[in-house]
């Protein structure tokens, strides 16, 4: 996300942070510990569980010193930012696993605590897997994806052949690595809809923005067939991600006029249960928190007004995330 993204009032986060100072996003966060303008919560689909509809990124954290990244990872967690997804440093998420194991050595049971495996074969997923709780600190995880089942390496006749990682992630479930186990990625929705006639999951999390649709459409493809399943459904991606890549995580490739909208949007869609942002400091989560217990849907002539400015992004953005078929 940008720094420069505008609050409701036009005020950019820079000056958003500087007029208000540090001890607002600690006002956000003790008034939610309170009790008072909680995060609203939503029921993730089949696995029974209510969630915050707004989840923490942790990708960010991981590219920040671990002293910023453990004491943010608790402002989070103060202000009712309890679903927390992460990954290994190989997949773009720096040392974010590894900074969010000292927070949880004293907070598990608040979190709602999210992994991914990306490696087809299932023996290797099952290593990688203990290797993240391993870095947690933890025994188990609520939530483990098979994760960016849209990319090459993740060929269906792969991951869920006897050997492959859907498979293997039974097994994690079975044995207590897991509560509950999901398939994720940002491209093919086909392969999404191979996934709810091959695999028995839980959570489905797919890239899903304003010029997203325009380009994979997952929220009409894909979504209503899995909410039928009852299964969860998270969105990632709502500002675009960073533009740099992994090894630049700061910024959001969505203008910072269009991220409120975003946000609404996403948090608009009826199957929804959470929206994951990659939330990089203070000040940003301060405006998050504000965003969402300020939210309302977009009507149908604000989506109207946006339309033209979003599918021009999207033929700007083409197949930003990868192949679409």
């Amino acid at each position: 996300m940008s720094e420069h993204t505008q609050n409701p009032d036009g005020v950019s986060r820079r000056d958003f942070l500087a007029a208000a100072g540090a001890g607002t996003a600690l006002a956000l966060a003790s008034t939610a510990a309170g009790g008072e303008a909680a995060l609203p919560q939503k029921v993730l689909g089949r696995t029974k569980v209510k969630v915050p509809v707004l989840g923490l990124g942790t990708a960010p954290a991981g590219y920040r010193p671990e002293k910023e990244a453990v004491a943010f990872y608790h402002q989070c967690i103060d202000s009712g930012v309890t679903y927390l997804d992460t990954a290994p440093e190989f997949a773009g998420y720096g040392k974010a696993q590894v900074y969010l194991g000292h927070v949880l050595k004293e907070r598990r049971k608040e979190a709602f605590l999210v992994t991914k495996c990306f490696e087809p074969d299932g023996e290797k997923a099952l290593q990688l897997l203990k290797r993240n709780l391993a870095e947690l600190r933890v025994e188990q995880a609520d939530l483990v994806y098979a994760h960016s089942i849209g990319d090459d390496k993740m060929a269906p006749e792969k991951i869920y052949a006897e050997d492959g990682v859907c498979k293997a992630l039974e097994k994690a479930r079975r044995d207590g690595l897991t509560r509950f186990v999901g398939v994720s990625g940002h491209c093919r929705p086909g392969r999404f809809l191979k996934a709810l006639q091959e695999w028995d999951f839980d959570v489905m999390m797919n890239a899903v923005s304003l010029v997203a649709r325009h380009i994979y459409d997952f929220e009409s493809k894909v979504w209503p067939v899995a909410a039928k399943k009852n299964v969860g459904l998270a969105a990632m991606k709502v500002f675009g991600g960073a533009p740099g890549g992994a090894k630049k995580p700061k910024g959001a490739r969505l203008p910072a006029d269009l991220q409120q909208s975003a946000l609404r949007y996403a948090l608009g869609l009826p199957q929804v249960s959470v929206v994951v942002l990659g939330i990089h400091d203070d000040a940003e989560l301060a405006q998050d928190l504000k965003w969402v217990r300020d939210f309302k849907p977009l009507s149908g002539d604000e989506r109207k007004d946006l339309d033209e400015t979003t599918r021009k992004l999207a033929r700007e953005w083409r197949a930003v995330y990868g192949p679409v078929a």
